[in-house]
């Protein structure tokens, strides 16, 4: 019987499970996003965020514990010295899950895995975001129109010259 026993085989033997997802962690931790189906990368991110904050205090015995689950020196390396110095003062949640869609093949849903810290697009819109907070101003609707067709009454005029540019060619 399998009761109290919650988390996904993922229609493998144990050790089937743990060598993809010691493969799965690595890949991930070289790459910083891998494309899989949804189901292996919600097992990937219970496996690859413990040894991440494990990540986080560097000693021998952690260094020990995480090449246990690995067992690859240079992603060990790469963990250790690159991203727990990134995420040193993230509390959890290293990594991101996003849906992609389905596979044509067999329609199993897909998304890529993507470590947090590492995604320049979304650190990028977080940014602009805040860039983008103004106050409002109190002016009337025809004072804040008004610089509006400032610019459209010049671009006739650049337009033209450009067209002059073109004759005297």
């Amino acid at each position: 019987m399998r009761h109290n026993k919650k988390f996904n085989h993922l229609g493998r033997t144990a050790s089937h499970r743990n060598a993809m997802l010691s493969n799965m962690a690595c890949s991930l931790i070289k790459h910083k996003r891998i494309t899989t189906t949804v189901a292996k990368a919600k097992a990937l991110k219970k496996f690859v965020e413990p040894l991440i904050t494990k990540s986080k205090d560097d000693t021998t015995n952690s260094r020990r514990v995480v090449f246990s689950n690995l067992q690859d020196k240079q992603v060990v390396t790469e963990l250790f010295k690159e991203i727990s110095v990134k995420i040193a003062d993230r509390p959890g949640g290293y990594t991101r899950i996003i849906k992609t869609g389905h596979r044509l093949g067999d329609n199993a849903e897909m998304c890529f895995i993507e470590l947090v810290d590492y995604n320049e697009n979304m650190a990028k819109e977080k940014v602009a975001k805040k860039a983008t907070r103004t106050r409002r101003s109190k002016k009337t609707t025809t004072e804040a129109a008004a610089p509006a067709e400032a610019p459209v009454a010049e671009a006739p005029a650049v337009e033209e010259a450009k067209a002059e540019e073109a004759k005297a060619e």
